[in-house]
């Protein structure tokens, strides 16, 4: 099947004609905002990782000039030209943020003696572009500090780009984070972080081609580079609001705010430059309460309300405020509209959810339903870039009520493939769906045309017609998206039904993160990989004893799971496995006897036994497909 994409279809074109009339265009101010304090560019941009291969290249967007053509959304390529603008700026004096070097910013603030890094992107390759841009034009000074925001890997995963663990061990340079950093960064991308990052490939769209007919941008950032993971554990935690901390000279007063865009996160108060770091909870975008490539649920509730209390903590004094994504606000009266229009956003959508399920409806129907307020649906700030009124509205519901609709016939439907062939054949069969789908498309009813379709692919993986049409299908309902993850995950699922299935090109679960695994973590990523079914018979118990740290777990398989306790335990174990904490981690790749004793492990007692637990591990697919069978 031809890969080439095909031109927007005539109502997607006038789609596009009609929100140009419906949204305040001729409003230029965010441009001068994310192109002021400009101090340099990269040129070229494009960033190698030391085997040659490009990690990140914003210059693949240059394409994003002038009008938009019709294959997107005018208001995602307006966003996506703002968010591509690259380079070095200054926020105030003393704080300078690189833009457009990963998905995210990095911030560096200068102190008495060197430069205080904040959130040093994904990537280390990308962060040390960035850090030697900062130095080429404001010396070469040494970091001092690093600060994480938040536990989202594209605020940390950069940070051996711009310091050392052996600096970190020595004290020179301090890590502060929210409290409960470590672990729920280390959690997202092991526990569910295959699928997280499966699906994460297809929402950033990094594995697309780049062009007014592919990926252009995801909303928060241009998309996600494909460097080097790592990871240094904080060093000072940051447990309440209104703690204050100086480091290398620079005050700093942080508010805490767990359970709104990230499980830890805070907002940072610079006192003595005016400005405010809002972290992720305040951007040029509606965020995600639930994002697509799959998390906890957040609490816009809280978000809402955390956004008050920073307009009350800093409202009065604030003038500048800067995010880990998009371009700053100036002037107090400015920032505080912003800021209460962000904090009205999630409050009106967790209240009229709620409002509306009390009323019995399902989060589909009042997704479908619920309009944004005037002053709302004009700010540019609150447009659905990347997360999307739409299924912000089902995260809400989902939050409250579950997956469940209470419509009995929605407790116990089939799965994917049996619901296709049922539908297929109720429908007069495959070829009878594909051409009455291909009037519902004529006539632009691609919402439809997917629904039916994705049941005939279900059910006849090799029926070349409807893979064609639904190829087609997700291409339209790319173009007319204005959510830049929308558009990347309908051109993603055209790709793989057009091309076959393709990597997935960022993996976060890298050997930093593995490191950082406590004892119980590391249980219960292997615990996981249990396949159930095959360990019903299998009785084995193993004792895992740190010799550096007078720890001893006993691990228990039985009934087809893997547990552990700390507590000690009468009778011997199958085999004992004996190690350090740093060596721990070793256990992650399986366990082979032959390769833990190779990595240094000593083992006693029946390997044997070992070996049988190390033979029903079935580690995730990182590659498994999504739109086929």
């Amino acid at each position: 099947m031809p890969s080439t994409p095909k031109p927007a279809a005539p109502t997607i074109a006038a789609q596009q004609r009609e929100l140009l009339g419906t949204l305040p265009f001729s409003d230029t101010q965010d441009f001068e905002d994310a192109s002021r304090g400009l101090v340099a560019r990269r040129s070229p941009n494009a960033i190698t990782a030391e085997d040659g291969r490009v990690v990140w290249d914003n210059d693949t967007y240059a394409f994003l000039t002038g009008d938009a053509p019709d294959s997107v959304n005018p208001s995602l390529w307006r966003q996506s030209r703002l968010v591509a603008e690259q380079g070095l700026f200054e926020v105030v004096e003393g704080i300078y943020q690189v833009r457009g070097f990963d998905l995210s910013n990095v911030t560096f603030i200068e102190g008495d003696t060197g430069v205080i890094v904040l959130d040093p992107l994904i990537s280390t390759e990308t962060a040390a572009a960035a850090l030697a841009l900062y130095r080429e034009h404001r010396g070469d000074r040494p970091v001092t500090g690093i600060i994480y925001t938040h536990c989202h890997v594209d605020h940390f995963g950069g940070v051996k780009g711009v310091t050392t663990q052996e600096d970190v061990d020595a004290g020179r340079v301090p890590v502060v984070a929210p409290a409960d950093f470590t672990e729920h960064a280390v959690a997202e991308n092991v526990y569910a972080g295959t699928a997280m990052g499966r699906r994460a490939g297809y929402m950033y769209g990094a594995a697309l081609a780049r062009g007014p007919q592919g990926q252009v941008g995801a909303g928060l950032g241009q998309t996600t580079s494909t460097g080097t993971v790592t990871l240094i554990a904080p060093t000072l935690d940051i447990t309440t609001t209104g703690q204050e901390e100086t480091v290398d000279g620079v005050r700093m007063v942080f508010q805490m705010a767990p359970g709104t865009e990230a499980p830890a996160e805070m907002l940072i108060w610079f006192p003595d430059r005016g400005a405010l770091c809002t972290a992720e909870d305040a951007t040029h975008t509606l965020h995600n309460l639930l994002t697509l490539r799959g998390a906890v649920v957040r609490d816009p509730h809280a978000w809402a309300n955390y956004l008050t209390e920073t307009i009350d903590l800093f409202g009065a004094d604030v003038e500048a405020v800067f995010a880990s994504h998009h371009w700053p606000t100036w002037g107090n009266e400015r920032i505080v509209t912003f800021l209460s229009e962000q904090r009205d956003l999630y409050a009106y959508l967790h209240d009229q959810t709620l409002r509306l399920l009390n009323k019995g409806f399902t989060g589909a129907e009042i997704a479908e339903q619920l309009p944004l307020p005037p002053a709302l649906e004009n700010a540019w700030h609150a447009r659905g870039y990347y997360g999307s009124v739409s299924h912000d509205i089902k995260a809400i519901y989902q939050r409250y009520m579950g997956w469940y609709d209470g419509n009995p016939a929605h407790l116990w439907q089939h799965p994917p493939e049996e619901q296709g062939k049922r539908y297929v054949e109720f429908m007069g069969g495959a070829d009878a769906v594909v051409e009455k789908a291909r009037a519902s498309f004529d006539a632009g009813d691609f919402r439809w045309v997917a629904e039916v379709l994705s049941h005939v692919v279900f059910a006849q993986r090799d029926h070349a017609g409807a893979k064609e049409l639904l190829a087609d299908t997700f291409e339209q309902l790319g173009y007319g998206a204005e959510n830049g993850t929308w558009r990347s995950v309908y051109l993603s699922g055209a790709t793989e039904l057009r091309s076959g299935n393709f990597g997935t090109p960022t993996q976060t679960a890298s050997a930093d993160i593995v490191a950082h695994l406590s004892p119980e973590m590391l249980f219960d990523a292997l615990a996981i990989q249990i396949d159930g079914p095959r360990a019903w018979d299998h009785r084995v118990t193993a004792d895992v004893v740190l010799s550096d740290a007078d720890a001893r777990y006993r691990l228990r398989l039985a009934n087809g799971a893997l547990t552990y306790s700390a507590k000690p335990q009468p009778d011997a174990a199958d085999v004992t496995i004996t190690t350090t904490r740093a060596a721990l981690p070793a256990l992650a790749g399986g366990l082979d006897p032959a390769r833990l004793a190779a990595a240094g492990i000593e083992l006693t007692g029946d390997t044997a036994a070992l070996d049988k637990v190390h033979g029903i591990l079935d580690p995730g697919d990182p590659d498994f497909a999504i739109v086929t069978p």
